[in-house]
């Protein structure tokens, strides 16, 4: 239990921290606070003007922006190994959405100050963020193009398959753990949740998909990769 414990108080399983050595992960670790959070507890605020970065090390946590009149616009869930909150300090920018806990979760935090110090002195630091900016653009440059283009049911497909494209494949079959709710997939299609509903029974019923316990299986990724195929020309 000692061990589980330190684990979750410690940047080691930080994806972008991966390349550096032990002597300035325990310099860096020095520099952070810690924090548990509960599900559903707000981590940052949507333009807020704070500009501290996060550092998952156990749990989920949800990226989302409210509008006006309550509706949830969902970009991603992040998990542990994860970094957020460091556009502002590079930037000076305000928050560019809300950072919510998805489960319990464990969170180091630095000081935009001390972060942009790190990105200074540890040449490896920035060039791991590179690629996870890059690639944060060109999903967000997709996501566009489909709000763009694609119905409703055609927008949940291709939901449903980048959340299985992140499990593990067995042949035809994926798993998608845990089920997100059908709500959780309004917010990232930009829907209503009985729109989800409908949706996910039609594709029960014709075999593509299968709710088991927590776990959503995708029974036939080749026949949904063809349907979002079909409706993208991609």
């Amino acid at each position: 239990m000692a061990q589980a414990a330190d684990k979750q108080y410690s940047l080691a399983r930080i994806t972008a921290f991966a390349g550096l050595p032990a002597s300035s992960l325990n310099r860096i670790e020095q520099h952070c606070s810690w924090r548990r959070y509960q599900p559903e507890e707000l981590i940052v605020s949507y333009l807020d003007p704070s500009d501290d970065v996060f550092f998952i090390t156990l749990g989920e946590v949800r990226v989302t922006i409210y509008s006006s009149v309550g509706k949830a616009v969902s970009f991603r869930e992040m998990g542990a190994g994860e970094i957020f909150g460091e556009f502002p300090a590079i930037d000076g920018g305000p928050r560019s959405a809300s950072v919510e806990a998805r489960t319990n979760c464990v969170i180091a935090s630095m000081t935009g100050a001390t972060f942009r110090d790190l990105l200074r002195s540890e040449q490896g630091l920035a060039f791991a963020l590179l690629p996870r900016l890059v690639r944060m653009i060109r999903t967000l440059t997709t996501r566009v193009y489909e709000f763009s283009t694609l119905a409703v049911n055609n927008r949940i497909h291709a939901e449903l398959l980048r959340l299985a494209s992140l499990g593990g494949k067995d042949g035809k079959i994926s798993r998608i753990v845990p089920t997100p709710t059908h709500a959780e997939i309004a917010g990232r299609v930009s829907t209503h949740r009985e729109a989800v509903t409908r949706e996910l029974s039609r594709l029960t019923k014709e075999g593509v998909i299968e709710k088991r316990g927590g776990t959503l299986i995708v029974r036939d990724i080749d026949r949904l990769s063809e349907m979002v195929h079909n409706a993208t020309g991609e």
